[in-house]
C-alpha cells in the first residue's frame, strides 16, 4: 500500500511568536503560534510541526502553555520539539497535548536519550531533527545543534543511522545551507539519508516552487514540511496538495479544498 504524502507546515517559536529567517538568521516575526495553527488545521495541513528554537541554546524549556493552547486549536498530529532533555520532558509534553517529540542538540550530547524515549512511549512519538549542513565530515554532511548555531563534527549519514537502531521513529532532516531560501529543497542531501535511513523522512529546507515540492518526494521524502511559503502566503497548502495530487502523487484526499 502507497502512503499518502503528508505536507506539514513548520512553526519555529521564540518567545511565544513564530519567526522565520534564511539559513537560522535574520529572523522576523511572522505572527501567533495559537492562530496559524488553527489556520493550517483548517487549510487541510496533515501534521504540524511546532518547535521551540531558542529552547536549547537559552537552557530553556520548551513553553507547556503555548503547546497545550496550540493542541487546543488543532485536530491533527503535533510534533514538538525544543529544550527536550528527559522521559519527564517527553511525558509534560504529550501530557499538554503533543502526539511527537522532536529531539536533536540532547541526542548528540547523549544518544541513550533515544532508546530511553522510544522505550518508555514507542518509536511512533520519536522525532530525530537532524540540522545538517555541507561539512568535511565523511559523508560530507555534518549535524548541527543548538538551533544550527553549533557545529558538532558528526557526520550526519552516520548519525541518522545510530539514531534509527536506537529507536527513532522518523527523521526530520532539515537543510541549513537550504533553510528559508526558498531555492529548493536539498536534493542531495535527501538522497544520500534516505539511502540509510529505514524509517519515514520529513524533507525540510528551501521550499520554494510547487515543483520543489515534487522534487522533494523524487529524491525519497515521506513528507513535506515547510515555513516561510506558507506563513507569507506564496502558496496554500491546498495548492501543493492540488499540484501533487494532479501529478499523480498520493495525497490524503479528505484534506483538499
Amino acid at each position: 500500500m502507497t502512503l499518502s504524502v503528508r505536507i506539514i507546515p513548520c512553526l519555529d517559536v521564540t518567545n511565544g511568536r513564530v519567526v522565520k529567517g534564511v539559513n537560522f538568521t535574520n529572523l522576523v516575526d511572522a505572527g501567533d503560534p495559537t492562530e496559524m495553527a488553527a489556520l493550517y488545521g483548517l487549510e487541510g495541513a496533515d501534521e504540524l510541526t511546532f518547535l521551540d528554537i531558542s529552547a536549547s541554546s537559552s537552557g530553556r524549556e520548551t513553553t507547556l502553555d503555548v503547546v497545550r493552547r496550540t493542541a487546543d486549536q488543532v485536530f491533527i498530529p503535533l510534533t514538538v520539539g525544543g529544550g527536550i532533555r528527559s522521559v519527564k520532558d517527553v511525558d509534560a509534553l504529550l501530557r499538554a497535548g503533543a502526539d511527537k517529540v522532536s529531539i536533536n542538540t540532547a541526542a548528540i550530547a547523549r544518544p541513550e536519550l533515544i532508546a530511553e524515549i522510544s522505550d518508555s512511549f514507542g518509536s511512533q512519538v520519536l522525532v530525530l531533527s537532524v540540522d545538517a549542513r555541507r561539512a568535511r565530515t565523511e559523508s560530507g554532511f555534518e549535524v548541527t545543534t543548538h538551533g544550527g548555531r553549533e557545529g558538532t563534527g558528526v557526520d550526519a549519514l552516520a548519525w541518522v543511522q545510530q539514531a534509527c537502531e536506537l529507536g527513532v521513529g522518523e527523521i526530520l532532516l532539515n537543510s541549513m545551507d537550504a533553510d528559508g531560501t526558498r531555492a529548493g529543497y536539498d536534493i542531495g542531501m535527501i538522497t544520500a539519508v534516505r539511502a540509510v535511513s529505514p524509517v519515514p523522512l520529513i524533507a525540510s529546507g528551501g521550499a520554494g516552487t510547487l515543483q520543489d515540492f515534487a522534487a522533494a518526494l523524487d529524491a525519497g521524502a515521506n513528507a513535506l514540511l515547510a515555513a516561510s511559503v506558507f506563513h507569507f502566503g506564496i502558496h496554500r497548502i491546498s495548492d501543493v496538495k492540488a499540484y501533487l495530487s494532479a501529478a499523480g502523487y498520493c495525497i490524503r484526499e479528505s484534506a483538499l479544498q
